[in-house]
């Protein structure tokens, strides 16, 4: 039988379970090693910031960004971006097209549109600062043609895009990749659709020539031919579409070899080492400080994370739409890289867009793309 005594017990109890939270209507509290459902890892260790990328004022109903190709952090607020121009739904390209080379800011908002060199772009394919250059001057690799026949060259602005101080150039380039192929020796200039580069830490820097030809080409400083390696196949130092170059510590040369599926490893002169095979569709390589060996995937939407040995170690991303399925998703993806502050970003070729992708803060430092790494002069 309950006495007075022991109603008023159980009276206490039950009032402190509901002060306390304990009671079934409350939040669980989460224990430790308990297993948490849901989720489907589509971001990795980021968050994506929602609605980050922006039309252009001159967007409308029609027109709309091109193909978004190429990306270089200059700092946390000041973005390049590379872009083929204004396009419909159709991928036609609007006369006049501008909008090719612009400038956001960390909310992503543009700030600069470098549209007093619109005569020089068609397809500016990948965006690059050196990290050895203490004036940070802006590299562009044109993949040229198009309405107003640009041409196929590499280009070198100073940081706020007032002068052009380089312009690596034939006029004479081929038109066609029959035509380029045709011709197995190219001039040091003649390029047949260049793609990537990569730079050493006295100013020497590689050119990955590219869709066409089939080579890797390394200039000094003042854009003088030094010396190339490569040629057109499937076997040890041959190429076909090279779309990725990066350096490790060692001076060891990464290529991504696209339409071969592998990655491909070389020494600094060119003498071929080992192969990575089975790599799906390699658009990009960035080594970070870590020496870890980032590949963007464009077949697969995810960037791969590779030690340097070449053994697969993680991977991130999603297909996010052609036009946009959910904050983060990618859309073949196509060039990549890290801030100051590890803020990652990714732009999606497809898509017409970038992402930006914020560490979370409870986020395992293994799964982070590091910033790019720096080797020593």
């Amino acid at each position: 039988m309950l006495t007075r005594d022991h109603l008023r017990h159980l009276t206490l109890l039950l009032t402190l379970t509901v002060v306390f939270g304990c009671g079934p209507s409350a939040e669980p509290t989460p224990r430790v090693g308990e297993v948490v459902k849901g989720g489907d890892d589509r971001t990795g260790e980021y968050d994506a910031v929602d609605n980050w990328w922006k039309p252009a004022p001159d967007h409308g109903d029609v027109w709309g960004w091109g193909q978004v190709s190429g990306i270089a952090v200059d700092n946390p607020n000041r973005i390049i971006v590379g872009v083929w121009g204004d396009r419909d739904a159709l991928n036609r390209e609007r006369d006049g097209s501008s909008n090719y080379l612009v400038a956001v800011d960390r909310d992503g908002n543009i700030t600069e549109n470098w549209s007093q060199w619109d005569s020089l772009f068609n397809k500016p394919h990948q965006i690059y600062i050196s990290p050895y250059d203490p004036e940070r001057h802006i590299w562009v690799v044109e993949r040229g043609l198009g309405m107003r026949d640009v041409n196929m060259q590499i280009l070198k602005f100073t940081n706020d895009g007032s002068e052009l101080v380089m312009q690596l150039v034939d006029p004479e380039h081929p038109r066609t990749r029959a035509e380029a192929r045709a011709n197995p020796n190219p001039g040091p200039y003649t390029y047949g659709d260049p793609s990537v580069m990569a730079f050493f830490p006295n100013g020497d820097f590689l050119l990955g020539d590219g869709y066409w030809n089939s080579r890797i080409i390394r200039y000094n400083a003042r854009g003088e031919f030094l010396h190339e390696f490569g040629e057109l196949g499937n076997g040890p130092g041959q190429f076909d579409l090279i779309h990725g170059l990066a350096i490790d510590r060692s001076h060891r040369i990464y290529v991504g070899d696209r339409s071969n599926d592998r990655i491909q490893v070389f020494t600094e002169n060119g003498e071929f080492i080992e192969e990575w095979p089975d790599v799906s569709d390699p658009v990009g390589v960035f080594i970070d400080e870590n020496e870890s060996v980032w590949v963007v995937s464009a077949r697969l939407n995810r960037i791969i994370k590779f030690n340097k040995e070449g053994e697969l170690q993680y991977h991130l991303g999603a297909f996010g739409g052609t036009r946009g399925g959910f904050s983060g998703g990618l859309s073949r993806p196509h060039q990549m890289d890290v801030d100051q502050e590890g803020n990652l970003y990714i732009v999606s070729w497809d898509g017409g867009w970038m992402d930006k992708f914020v560490p979370k803060t409870d986020a395992n430092p293994e799964r982070l793309v590091g910033r790019p790494l720096i080797l020593e002069h």
